[in-house]
């Protein structure tokens, strides 16, 4: 257990370099996370027989790509970045990877601009192309779960989004200090259980998007509860009672938004039959 508390001493976040680019276990989690999310959807797609071909599926890809990367920078920049202002009079620096000439990446993404990045993206896309907007969106709430785990096992190599201080064996010292691997708890309970928890509602689906306000809910509240293991960003502290973090908020009004929109569709749906 003592390899793995200290892990951090000795693993190299970086996975190689192209050139004297750095390449970093991160990036390869990233992009792991956005094709086994690709590869998911298209396994449903054939397995529920849907209206919607592997062609179709691919160019969706694509709109999603950028809106998640573009969603997930500037959702960032405005919840999270203390230089929210810097970025808005100087946007040509939000995409730019050097610092003060050294290459360094794009640091900083945030979940809930994805999110939203993901949804504008989702429909322009279906009514570009004349596809149901709830289709997709059931659809995707099967497969991004999976892959997010990737995505969290990523924050985890590249050492970010660290745990709240513990004493419990499992734990992992970031700079002396004992912390849960929270990251690795998100990638269960948002990835994997939120998964299973879709998976097993699928066959009570009444309504055309319902599974992605299932998902909605699920990961809001399993987002929450992880939070109570997870350090707060350092450039914003705790927001309530010096335990309530800003990501647990957002979490939760995403998880009633879900509520109320279902229940809205659901009420509907039932005047109908």
């Amino acid at each position: 257990m003592n390899t793995w508390n200290h892990i951090y001493d000795t693993f190299d976040p970086i996975a190689f370099h192209i050139f004297s680019i750095p390449v970093h276990w991160y990036g390869i989690m990233y992009v792991l996370a956005l094709v086994s999310a690709l590869y998911v959807g298209k396994y449903f797609m054939k397995k529920d027989k849907l209206d919607f071909s592997s062609k179709q599926v691919d160019v969706y890809f694509i709109y999603v790509e950028i809106g998640v990367i573009l969603g997930a920078r500037l959702g960032y920049i405005l919840f999270y970045d203390t230089q929210t202002m810097y970025y808005i009079t100087n946007p040509w620096q939000i995409f730019n990877p050097f610092v003060n000439g050294e290459f360094v990446g794009i640091r900083g993404m945030s979940y809930h601009g994805a999110v939203i990045g993901f949804i504008v993206a989702t429909y322009i896309y279906s009514k570009r192309n004349k596809v149901s907007f709830g289709m997709i969106m059931d659809l995707v709430a099967l497969a991004i779960p999976l892959g997010f785990i990737f995505g969290r096992i990523g924050n985890f190599l590249n050492q970010e989004l660290i745990g709240r201080q513990t004493d419990v064996s499992w734990g992992i010292f970031v700079d002396g200090v004992l912390r849960h691997p929270s990251q690795l708890y998100e990638a269960v309970l948002e990835g994997f259980v939120v998964f299973l928890i879709v998976y097993a509602y699928r066959k009570y689906k009444r309504f055309s998007g319902e599974l992605i306000l299932v998902y909605a809910i699920s990961y809001g509240i399993l987002r929450s509860f992880a939070e109570i293991f997870r350090a707060p960003d350092t450039q914003i502290g705790y927001i309530l009672f010096d335990t309530v973090t800003q990501g647990q908020i957002m979490s939760l009004s995403m998880s009633l938004l879900g509520i109320i929109v279902w229940t809205y569709f659901y009420t509907q749906n039932k005047k109908v039959v």
